[in-house]
């Protein structure tokens, strides 16, 4: 004889069945029964992704020249407007050039030597030794780099190659960024102190080089345009503050005025450039052993996807910069007169 325990479960599970179907749900018919365990997903291994460096040698980044006109849906535009869509006759018409190649397709000579490497320069060596490195690591006859950074100071060092040598002086006068660590030689009474020196020593500084420097000690006057302290140890009197200058400007004596600013007196501990014109620690930079282990394989391999990876051409630099565009219709460039002022 049935229980009436079970009997009564299951008048409750067909009652409840029936309502999801009048709902329009597509159940099914509960049972007792126990489920199968849902099977575990296996998960699928991600495709290999193919080479970067090989990606850039072959493929093509160009855009197509065509003569097709942007078209425009004017059926409900007013009558004021009428015909004036035949204004927008714009097109991406031009005649590529037979000689030369896309940056990124460029042979791997060409490509070195019109190139440019984002070195994280290393502390203990000075700015001239990296670049004498790397030119004899490359084997190239003449580099340069953005701006020259003393041996304990690391971070970004913009290392021009041969015929990118030319832009050297537009990323020597491009502003900078760095992050110091200082030292106070007392303490203070708040954090706001601190807040309050670092936001009086912006906008246009008086600043004499410090007593070691490469340079004659003469005032100056340097820009610094953004600063934020980003940590303080008020239990040993170090912190930590992030700046955006002008070039040449020296956070060494900015670290001494801050010092006299709060009255207790102050130095600089360590320095990292973080950016240098429009390239910066985030992305692109490479180390000295990454430019050594890439020029290996192109040696002994015959691999130059690395090489093609640590160097970046040059036109990286000029990405900020206007550009001239000549029309098929004006006159031939050749027949310009050479140092003709071109209004853009």
């Amino acid at each position: 004889m049935e229980d009436f325990g079970v009997r009564e479960s299951r008048v409750n599970i067909g009652i409840s069945y029936l309502f999801e179907l009048s709902l329009g749900f597509p159940v099914e018919m509960a049972s007792p029964v126990k489920k199968e365990k849902k099977k575990k997903r296996i998960k699928q291994e991600p495709e290999e992704v193919e080479n970067l460096g090989e990606l850039q040698r072959t493929g093509n980044f160009q855009i197509a020249p065509s003569q097709k006109v942007a078209t425009l849906d004017t059926s409900k535009w007013p009558l004021l407007l009428k015909n004036f869509d035949h204004l927008n006759v714009r097109t991406n018409h031009y005649t590529p050039l037979p000689f030369g190649a896309s940056p990124l397709n460029r042979d791997i000579r060409d490509y070195v030597s019109s190139g440019f490497i984002n070195i994280d320069k290393p502390s203990n060596p000075s700015s001239h030794e990296v670049v004498a490195w790397l030119k004899r690591i490359l084997k190239v006859n003449k580099t340069g780099h953005s701006g020259t950074l003393d041996p304990k100071v690391t971070g970004c060092l913009i290392v021009c190659i041969d015929r990118a040598t030319r832009l050297v002086k537009s990323q020597q006068s491009a502003g900078k960024e760095y992050v110091a660590v200082f030292k106070l030689h007392s303490a203070v009474e708040s954090l706001t102190k601190v807040h309050q020196g670092l936001e009086k020593l912006r906008g246009a500084l008086f600043q004499r080089p410090p007593l070691i420097s490469a340079v004659k000690r003469q005032l100056r006057v340097r820009s610094v345009y953004e600063s934020k302290l980003l940590d303080f140890d008020s239990s040993r009197n170090l912190g930590v503050f992030w700046v955006s200058c002008e070039a040449g400007s020296y956070i060494r004596t900015m670290c001494v005025h801050l010092g006299l600013f709060l009255g207790v007196g102050g130095h600089m501990i360590e320095l990292r450039r973080v950016r240098s014109g429009i390239q910066s620690e985030k992305e692109g930079m490479v180390t000295m052993h990454d430019v050594l282990d890439a020029q290996y394989m192109y040696d002994h391999h015959k691999d130059e996807s690395l090489l093609r990876r640590v160097i970046q051409p040059l036109e990286g630099l000029l990405v900020g910069h206007k550009r001239i565009f000549m029309k098929d219709s004006s006159a031939p460039f050749s027949k310009v007169p050479y140092s003709t002022l071109v209004h853009y």
